[in-house]
């Protein structure tokens, strides 16, 4: 390349990161076109990223470590309901490993017909266990369009209803954070046999930068921590039924279940400290018949979503998309139960309202991805500072 092409493309790159690093500033110190409130509630990004990044990321991390939180039953091997799909990813790294049934603590066995994928983040077990923070290269076969089709076909939520609205801006944060996953560990390149993984600001501009995105790189940041709130509301209701003594984190290992259940106890407390909740109630608070028809529609819709994770070709993405849309209904389901959870019995099972271990590992696990995502949003912004 002559010295003056190495120049012009040096500038684009530079203007590029420019750009993008103005939509990142407008995220982090909530200005700009944000306006320093998310739509449709009362909250700032700038708060989310503090309360994110000193109180809640780092329990949350050291919380998805237990064992408790670190196996996840799911089945990959069902074909998508939709259309013929044999775009599967060919790269290894790509690929879940189910772990043997010998790993599995004694706790959460649930027969040898179940089969789960380690979900732990920082798991030292390769051979065996899949180490599920390498989420990296992805055969793009899921069509994004067509989660959101359900409710409407152009998919932007300006024009619809409250609920219609919270629908979209959930899917589309999730959408959001994946695409920052994929971005935040990228197979970089592979030499003898050995892959490197890395943030990859170029990838991350093509799916987050204004220009590139006509417009919806932002608005998907933005859903993404809209999102996190929802789920965020969802951690700080259902602490009752946790606090429980009847209530354990079973594995078999009575010195780790104790310490797993005080540390989520405590991540229970920041949640409640958190001064600016999505409310929650506003949402299906028309005349009965039409809120019920309204919650059914939601019920349906996301039901579908769940279906249409079969057709992710990545079976790495496949789990973790299934684990987070599982983990985003259980976040719902429980801000739709307030009151069956204020009336649980103390000191005996509940026969009302209930979570599964398989909700609450998605539950928690979803979660601790979208602290995740602001914390690897806040890198790439410093990523980008410094390519300018």
């Amino acid at each position: 390349m002559s010295g003056s092409g190495a120049v012009r493309s040096t500038a684009v790159r530079a203007r590029v990161a420019a750009r993008l690093l103005a939509v990142l500033g407008c995220v982090v110190t909530a200005k700009a076109q944000l306006t320093g409130v998310l739509d449709d509630c009362l909250c700032d990004i700038e708060s989310i990223d503090d309360f994110n990044t000193f109180k809640i990321f780092p329990k949350i991390q050291k919380l998805q470590e237990r064992d408790y939180f670190r196996y996840y039953k799911v089945n990959l091997k069902r074909p998508c309901p939709f259309w013929a799909d044999d775009g599967h990813c060919s790269i290894k790294d790509c690929h879940v490993e189910p772990c043997p049934e010998s790993k599995i603590p004694v706790g959460i066995k649930a027969g040898s017909s179940n089969k789960y994928s380690k979900a732990a983040n920082n798991s030292k077990e390769l051979e065996d266990c899949e180490q599920a923070n390498k989420l990296g290269a992805v055969n793009s076969t899921l069509r994004p369009r067509s989660v959101y089709r359900p409710l409407n076909p152009l998919a932007p939520s300006r024009g619809l209803c409250l609920e219609k609205r919270v629908f979209y801006k959930l899917i589309s944060g999730l959408h959001a954070s994946i695409n920052l996953h994929l971005c935040a560990n990228y197979l970089l390149e592979e030499t003898w046999g050995k892959p490197c993984w890395g943030p990859n600001v170029k990838e991350f501009t093509r799916r987050f930068d204004p220009v590139e995105t006509k417009g919806e790189g932002p608005r998907r940041l933005k859903n993404l921590y809209f999102l996190y709130l929802i789920e965020l509301r969802a951690l700080s209701k259902v602490a009752p039924y946790f606090e429980r003594s009847v209530v354990d984190l079973y594995t078999g290992n009575g010195h780790e279940d104790a310490e797993s259940k005080a540390l989520l106890l405590d991540i229970f407390r920041d949640t409640k400290s958190f001064h600016m909740h999505f409310d929650e109630k506003s949402m299906f608070a028309g005349d009965k018949k039409g809120a019920k028809s309204l919650k059914e529609e939601f019920r349906l819709h996301f039901k579908n979503i769940s279906r249409i994770m079969d057709c992710v070709g990545c079976d790495k993405c496949r789990l973790w998309g299934k684990l987070q849309t599982q983990g985003l209904g259980t976040a719902l389901k429980i801000l739709f139960s307030e009151k069956e959870i204020q009336s649980l019995p103390e000191n005996s099972p509940s026969k009302g309202f209930q979570l599964t271990r398989q909700e609450i590992v998605a539950l928690v696990n979803a979660f601790g991805r979208l602290s995740t995502s602001i914390k690897e949003l806040q890198n790439f912004k410093v990523l980008l500072q410094q390519t300018r």
